[in-house]
């Protein structure tokens, strides 16, 4: 039989049939006139097609061809969709299914995308289930309840709608969008390694919940006093990552986990994490001709996901569908607790990593752009955060997704609190900003335009009052990128504390020996009552540092007196220029025995200003063995020995300035008078200069001293000379009592701190019993003493 009329014949069959019939007897047919036209009459039996055919011209005679029919396979549907519930927004468990529920008042449509993890790399979606207007909105919420079996199932979103920057609008209906309020983000499995085809944006999804209790063993917030807390600001990456910690599972919470102890020792009794929300460490990802590697995303500061945490920097990756991440997570917060430490978290509010214009769509972008970005009438981004956006945080339903997002971490990942990265934007009005909205009526003359500060903005409001975050620690970097600046002014409803840069920056010029500051370094030792006694706040809503993740390291402020980026492959054009540093004579590493011993004073200098000063004190990672970055002032793209923590360097200085700090900070913790929970009055702390009761303020003073009573030690005198030249200090005199020596930071370790477990203690004590005999004590340019009250045997 001719091949071209056995295919008509097979379609034809096909035609008449649901499906693609398989000829079950053959024929030999010879057709002798191609254009002969065939009938084709048809009958349908239950198992077959019958075919009856005649040439009409006697050349040959078609009887019957039977066609078996398969039987339809009817596969029952995987999921069965119900109307489903508007709230909770997110994947809700459910004993019987999950509910999802969505936000987005401009889209058109919206579609429900599951995907298996195979399916995820391929951006395959494996089921789509378009919502029905009617049936599955509700205001503007989108919904729908799924029955069905979810395991290893992945979703996400695809909305539709108008693409019209010009009015704020970017809907894509080929882009899948993860959920803002997902519980865990899945896509590339391993920190730094790009994705298939080398995609630095591979994509992504988000997990459906199950119902799943995790041990907390009765884990409770510890509930510290602020004023009692010493915090440690920690990157989660860079604290294991250094081959030297020789944990297990480096770079991860678990390997956070396996040093606890060191903060312990330290005396740290609280974790500020840098930001552990989803984020891309590729998305600076380009090649560093200077180091030869690739620049990334270090520190984390551009928001993918507000509910998830960052997968990458759990052991177990993206397994388990992130559902591992998540009690990693939960399990390094329940070790800290045991440990006697909580845990705060650097959240950043304030920009998404969706950039500009020209960035990615990635979640709310897509899902509602004009809601969820402050913009300006013609669809620009607003831009107070330097990063390309600005989340339009005192938007209803933004602000109402931030609180919510904070809740759970706080209820469901038992954190005991969070700084805000520029908290300063968390102020501002929105780009819906508009009397009516605000006072329910016009106003005349309101100057209220989209981005200016707020006096009571509503977001800070509601997270002030909000029954479980205002129990919770709440501190802001009170300051944005467009220039507004509220250290000593943020507003507080009586609980929120502030990075207070003020402190830092005086500090800084104080113990560098600059003129003019002992005035303004008084005030910072009594927890800057010039910014927040007014207020009617405390010395604890002061959170004191000398250094942090921005800026130079504790040893490079007193190695470089400018910064060296290069290493960025920016220049140098990048990172604060002015950092009030002072090399102590000679720039960079190489430098001789006497600048390298002033380098040390000065910094055991810092670091007893931070200790003996009111408000709650911040150590830097790193800084308590002295870790260096070169004078780089701006690593957050160097996922490196920069930004490790290194181990072995902290063995090194176990018996140096490592042994300082712990003392030191322990030190504080057993003085009543070094955190007390309101500002010194003069009935506790007496000012002093080189002689007992005169301090001198003027402009050229470099040396500052006073004495605290305190309930354990009884009394503590402290000084500061931070002159060029040494002085001779006359002690208050105390009939019966006399002045023992504990800390004088210009002797080398370990004479620095005088403890009751070193050896020579007594003979270094009775090196200075000539001087103390008669009320005296010599202090060295640059250096710092503690000085304890003690019973006077011989009088």
């Amino acid at each position: 039989m001719d091949t071209s009329v056995m295919e008509k014949l097979l379609r034809c069959a096909s035609y008449s049939s649901i499906h693609t019939p398989r000829l079950t007897s053959t024929h030999n047919f010879e057709f002798l006139n191609p254009n002969v036209q065939i009938k084709w009459p048809t009958r349908r039996n239950s198992n077959a097609l019958v075919v009856n055919a005649n040439d009409g011209g006697g050349g040959g005679e078609l009887d019957t061809a039977v066609v078996e029919k398969e039987k339809p396979k009817v596969s029952p549907p995987r999921f069965q969709v119900l109307q489903g519930s508007p709230t909770p927004f997110g994947a809700t468990a459910k004993k019987d299914g999950v509910n999802f529920a969505i936000y987005s008042r401009n889209a058109t449509s919206a579609t429900l995308c599951l995907m298996s993890p195979s399916d995820l790399p391929e951006k395959r979606v494996t089921e789509q289930i378009p919502l029905d207007q009617l049936t599955n909105k509700t205001g503007d919420v989108w919904h729908v309840f799924l029955k069905g079996d979810f395991t290893d199932m992945l979703y996400g979103y695809k909305f539709s709608g108008e693409f019209c920057p010009e009015e704020g609008h970017y809907y894509d209906s080929s882009q899948i969008l993860l959920d803002p309020y997902a519980k865990a983000v899945v896509s590339r499995g391993e920190f730094g390694v790009l994705g298939p085809d080398d995609d630095c944006w591979s994509q992504m999804a988000c997990k459906i919940p199950t119902i799943h209790e995790f041990d907390w063993e009765g884990d409770l917030p510890l509930a510290f006093a602020q004023r009692d807390l010493v915090i440690y600001e920690m990157h989660v990456r860079g604290f294991t990552r250094h081959e030297s910690s020789q944990t297990g599972s480096r770079g991860t919470y678990l390997g956070v986990i396996d040093k606890l102890d060191h903060l312990k020792e330290l005396g740290v009794n609280c974790i500020e994490l840098m930001p552990c929300h989803e984020f891309n460490e590729l998305e600076y990802f380009s090649y560093n001709p200077v180091l030869g590697d690739y620049r990334l995303n270090y520190w984390g500061y551009s928001t993918i996901n507000y509910f998830s945490p960052m997968s990458r920097y759990a052991s177990a990756a993206a397994s388990n569908c992130g559902h591992d991440a998540i009690n990693e997570f939960k399990q390094l917060i329940k070790e800290a607790h045991k440990r006697g430490i909580e845990v705060l978290m650097d959240v950043v509010f304030n920009h998404t990593a969706e950039g500009n214009e020209n960035g990615p769509i990635l979640s709310f972008r897509g899902v509602d752009n004009s809601v969820f970005y402050m913009l300006a009438p013609k669809g620009e981004f607003y831009n107070y955060s330097g990063c390309g956006n600005t989340f339009n945080c005192n938007h209803p339903v933004v602000r109402q997704f931030i609180v919510d997002s904070l809740r759970y971490w706080v209820t469901e990942m038992h954190v005991d609190g969070f700084r805000f990265d520029l908290a300063s934007i968390l102020t501002r009005g929105s780009s819906l900003w508009d009397a009516v909205n605000v006072y329910g009526n016009q106003l005349e003359d309101d100057l209220l335009t989209t981005g200016s500060p707020l006096s009571s903005p509503p977001l800070v409001d509601m997270i002030s009052n909000d029954p479980i975050l205002r129990g919770v620690k709440l501190i802001a970097e009170a300051w944005d990128c467009g220039g507004l600046y509220q250290v000593g002014i943020f507003p507080h409803w009586g609980i929120w504390s502030e990075w207070n840069g003020k402190y830092r920056d005086t500090v800084r010029q104080f113990i560098k020996g600059t003129d003019g500051f002992a005035g303004a370094f008084a005030e910072c030792l009594c927890g800057s009552p010039n910014l927040y006694q007014e207020g009617g706040r405390k010395p604890w809503n002061s959170i004191n540092f000398i250094c942090a993740h921005d800026g130079f390291t504790l040893a490079d402020l007193v190695t470089y007196n400018d910064k060296h980026n290069l290493a960025n492959g920016e220049d140098n054009k990048d990172g604060e220029s002015h950092n009030n540093s002072w090399n102590c004579g000679q720039e960079g590493e190489f430098v001789s025995i006497s600048v390298k011993r002033l380098r040390k004073r000065q910094m055991r200098n810092f670091f007893l200003c931070l200790m003996v000063s009111q408000g709650v004190p911040m150590i830097h990672m790193g800084d308590e063995y002295g870790h260096t970055k070169g004078g780089n002032n701006n690593t957050y793209c160097h996922d490196n020995y920069m930004n490790y923590f290194h181990w072995d360097k902290k063995e090194e200085s176990s018996s140096d300035f490592f042994r300082f700090c712990r003392l030191i900070t322990n030190f504080r913790h057993e003085c009543e008078a070094l955190g007390l929970d309101d500002f010194p009055t003069a009935e506790r702390l007496q000012w002093h200069g080189h002689v007992p009761g005169t301090p001198d303020w003027s402009e050229t003073s470099r040396f500052v001293a006073f004495t605290m009573m305190d309930s354990v030690k009884e009394e503590l005198y402290i000084a500061f000379n931070t002159s060029h030249l040494p002085v001779m200090v006359t002690l208050p005199e105390r009939p019966g009592y006399k002045w023992e020596p504990l800390v004088d930071t210009s002797k080398p370790a370990p004479f620095d701190y005088l403890s009751h477990d070193l050896p020579e203690r007594e003979l270094a004590i009775k090196q200075y019993a000539h001087f103390l005999d008669a009320n005296l004590y010599p202090m060295l340019n640059y250096s710092s003493i503690i000085l304890l009250l003690t019973v006077d045997l011989t009088a």
